[in-house]
């Protein structure tokens, strides 16, 4: 959120020496809790693996009103340090957490490897933002393609700064295209049963 960070002014006039993309993070959290609960429709009780240091409290208050709007209880673990991470989803699963939000953060996607792997071992159903994260073994994912982001936006960005146009001119962009990533054979192995509302939707579904 180049906004709300105070990276730029707007998006459209973003001021000073910054330009980018946005890539709508916490609105797709949000968004990604729930399609969560539409893959569960049974889920009760569930969790969300936060960046201790990048999602702000009130963010996390407004996740936990919506779980709760839909009957589902949502407990918090935040995690600044690596080796915080397995334990703090060992401690979302003894809570009794049935499934994991893992919100959007660049650490927690650079440590993804120990998220996945920790999930499969409790058998702990995970929601992820970036698509490639599912096609890594995660349960589900929805976001935009990061690879898509760099080559279409920030290419032509680029190039405009290449001509001389300043940043302070060049407007901050958004994703317009989010893909939901289904992995089927990590369902199996969770033993899981995807609702076909959702399937029909997905983007991609791993077989």
């Amino acid at each position: 959120d180049m906004v709300g960070g105070g990276f730029v002014a707007s998006l459209a006039r973003p001021g000073g020496n910054t330009t980018g993309f946005s890539v709508l993070s916490a609105d797709l959290d949000g968004k990604r809790q729930e399609i969560l609960i539409e893959a569960l429709p049974e889920v009760r009780r569930m969790a969300v693996l936060a960046d201790f240091n990048v999602t702000p409290p009130q963010q996390l208050q407004i996740l936990q009103d919506e779980a709760r709007s839909r009957g589902v209880e949502l407990s918090i673990h935040r995690v600044a340090r690596p080796e915080e991470i397995a334990g703090a989803i060992d401690t979302a699963k003894s809570s009794g957490a049935a499934a994991l939000n893992v919100l959007s953060s660049q650490f927690l996607y650079t440590n993804r490897q120990i998220i996945i792997e920790r999930a499969a071992t409790l058998l702990l159903p995970a929601m992820y933002e970036w698509p490639n994260m599912a096609e890594e073994g995660g349960f589900v994912a929805y976001g935009a393609r990061l690879a898509q982001l760099f080559r279409d936006i920030f290419a032509r960005q680029f190039v405009k700064l290449m001509q001389g146009v300043k940043p302070a001119d060049i407007p901050v962009e958004q994703p317009t295209k989010f893909e939901l990533v289904i992995n089927l054979k990590t369902a199996k192995a969770l033993g899981l049963t995807v609702p076909e509302s959702l399937l029909v939707r997905a983007d991609s579904v791993i077989e």
